[in-house]
């Protein structure tokens, strides 16, 4: 046995045992049961193999020179030999590929114990929990919970009094402005995924288009216009909007937004669906049009 094997064989052994002891040290049962068996054999098969694979190769390159044909390709003078994919290689993917299939259809986690699923169910019986428990509160309960649920959720981009923070994101503090209206109804707007459609440029121009912006930024109160026949025939006739055709425009569009995200000024917001429960979407919603008010 050389002094090549020698060390590789040391090397292995002190992987398998420093392995071995970082777990007891952690106080881990190695066969309590099949995922933490499964593992320590993976780890010390993993140190083995390495161990193997290195002694091997090594001794190949001391001897070994180079053979086969030469593609017709080169660069600077440097050719490439069309040699095959060595078996060794072929056969440890084709391996690794079939356990992969076993692990993820028949092994950990899908048919066994997951603390992640644990974790999934927990959450899913509390929030049915909460949402029978608070799905009768009034507006100013629900209104105090949107608050709390904005400054968890919200105020990061949004600032913690909702103005937006500079620019950073949607402003809930005050209403669209007459600019940001008229710059909609002039260039069209696709920001909500769940209105694939979007809203089309010039649906109305001039006096009207003026008129319909003051209207919208004034928060959709006072004598409307009527050129606004023209946004009612998709947002409503009081701003309230239609499912899959058009957003409300009288309040922000929480829960179209929370559902698909929204393309916001300075990137994408992600959507919020999975985090937000519908009576947290009503709280949400409540706290939020207040701002403006």
């Amino acid at each position: 046995m050389n002094g090549l094997m020698i060390k590789s064989l040391a090397f292995a052994a002190i992987l398998v045992i420093a392995t071995i002891a970082v777990v007891m040290s952690l106080d881990i049962d190695i066969f309590a049961d099949s995922v933490n068996a499964l593992t320590m054999a993976g780890a010390i098969a993993i140190a083995v193999i390495t161990a193997a694979v290195s002694v091997k190769y090594i001794n190949q390159m001391k001897t070994d020179t180079a053979s086969g044909q030469l593609a017709d390709e080169n660069w600077d003078g440097i050719g490439e030999y069309e040699n095959e994919l060595p078996s060794g290689w072929a056969y440890s993917f084709l391996a690794v590929f079939m356990w992969s299939m076993w692990y993820g259809l028949f092994g950990y986690p899908v048919n066994a114990y997951s603390q992640i699923g644990e974790y999934n169910e927990e959450v899913l019986a509390y929030n049915k929990k909460f949402e029978e428990k608070h799905k009768t509160d009034d507006a100013a309960t629900l209104k105090e919970m949107g608050e709390s649920i904005f400054l968890v959720q919200c105020q990061q981009c949004h600032g913690a009094t909702g103005d937006g923070l500079s620019g950073r994101a949607q402003d809930f503090t005050t209403h669209r402005s007459k600019a940001e209206v008229l710059n909609i109804i002039n260039n069209g707007q696709n920001a909500l995924a769940a209105f694939p459609g979007g809203m089309p440029a010039g649906m109305a121009s001039g006096a009207d288009a003026e008129a319909i912006a003051a209207y919208v930024a004034g928060g959709l109160k006072g004598e409307k216009p009527a050129a606004f026949a023209a946004c009612a025939s998709c947002h409503g006739e009081n701003g309230e909007g239609m499912p899959m055709v058009a957003p409300s425009i009288n309040a922000y569009d929480i829960h179209n937004t929370l559902a698909n995200g929204k393309k916001g000024k300075i990137g994408r917001m992600p959507a919020f669906s999975t985090l937000i429960t519908p009576v947290q979407e009503k709280a949400l919603t409540a706290y939020v049009q207040s701002l403006a008010n």
